[in-house]
């Protein structure tokens, strides 16, 4: 039977184009575990021949799922491409499957291997069927093809591994002493750079026209929106960040989203919602501005400023204009506020605020 073009297997009957793929590099343990997956390539709703094409010669049922890919096959992507070698710099997909060619190897320094795969995911809104799968998503969202939220990580945790992040590449936790003895007895040494379920993006991603002072303080699946600065004790995490140019110099926690032009104070808090079972999203408005040291458990609406210092949970009873009180959470997402406490009488209090805080974003500093 004479092999079907792109165009003839996404004409088939019942075919069904991924809502978005990838293909990549896994980090596999010796028992098969997968310890990452790096997406050479990111696409969503895009590059749909190349998709179809890519989930035939793997064996994609679907064509939806993850499956490994050897030289031989990566060799029949290409050669029913169509697409000659020197056109394939138009193609991002052919050419990271040229690219890849040779990347299945057993790594020389750590118990573990490369293996070459393809991801494709059905639908964004259902959880994710496993680690490449969840790796697949958190790319997406650092890639900035999807904002927090905009898709399923329903169940994350249980996918990925617990891996020793080493200056090497990622280790099973329990082979790590075993690699520090062949390191030292070698006269060489291993960096543990951390221990975590989820890597530094920078190492997976690194998105255009941001800043980010300290690497281990942003985590694969954050979401830098272009001309966001992270300074040294910002920190952000996956499923979370800027929607624009962003000041973070405090921490933008799992679930929250910080608006454009919007400052998050040194040592700043936002709260979010993977501890306590706290299920409300918490956002930051644009042109606000969180003090040094303050800290945030509602959302707040555009324009609003919380003074150095100040904690407002959604419990906190506030002071409004009129004198009356109320607690915070009614005040959620509610534009041009100032929140501050009364240094005479320590009160919380709420007033109106007219236009944005005056000193705004450095335009320099953000020009990234």
């Amino acid at each position: 039977m004479t092999d079907l073009t792109m165009d003839e297997l996404r004409a088939r009957p019942g075919h069904v184009d991924p809502a978005a793929y990838g293909l990549g590099v896994a980090d596999l343990a010796a028992d098969g575990t997968v310890l990452s997956v790096w997406f050479a390539t990111v696409n969503l709703g895009v590059h749909l021949g190349a998709a179809a094409l890519l989930a035939d010669v793997a064996g994609l049922d679907g064509p939806v799922g993850t499956a490994e890919l050897d030289d031989e096959q990566l060799d029949r992507v290409l050669d029913r491409s169509g697409v000659d070698a020197e056109d394939r710099s138009s193609h991002p997909n052919l050419a990271a499957v040229a690219a890849l060619r040779g990347a299945n190897r057993t790594h020389a320094r750590l118990p573990t291997r490369q293996q070459v795969v393809v991801t494709a995911i059905a639908s964004l809104q259902d959880a994710p069927a496993d680690a490449a799968d969840a790796y697949l998503r958190l790319h997406l969202l650092s890639h900035r093809l999807v904002v927090p939220h905009g898709l399923s990580l329903d169940g994350v945790f249980g996918l990925l591994a617990n891996v020793a992040w080493t200056d090497r590449g990622p280790c099973p936790v329990p082979d790590l002493p075993g690699v520090q003895a062949a390191a030292r007895a070698a006269g060489e040494s291993v960096t543990v750079l951390g221990v975590d379920k989820f890597p530094r993006m920078v190492d997976y991603v690194v998105p255009s026209g941001v800043r980010i002072a300290d690497a281990d303080r942003v985590r694969l699946g954050a979401h830098l929106a272009e001309g966001t600065t992270v300074m040294h004790e910002g920190f952000v995490n996956f499923n979370a960040g800027t929607l624009g140019p962003a000041m973070v110099e405090g921490r933008i926690s799992a679930g929250v989203v910080v608006g454009a032009n919007s400052d998050l104070g040194g040592s700043a808090s936002i709260m979010g919602t993977l501890s306590g079972g706290g299920k409300e999203v918490i956002a930051i408005g644009e042109d606000c501005l969180v003090g040094a040291n303050a800290g945030i458990g509602i959302s707040l609406g555009d324009r609003c400023v919380v003074e150095a210092g100040l904690y407002v949970t959604a419990g906190t009873v506030v002071t409004l204009p009129d004198g009356a009180t109320a607690k915070a959470r009614t005040l959620s997402g509610v534009p041009d506020l100032l929140f501050r406490r009364n240094s005479t009488t320590g009160a919380v209090e709420v007033l109106p605020r007219s236009g944005t805080w005056s000193e705004g974003l450095n335009a320099a500093l953000h020009d990234n």
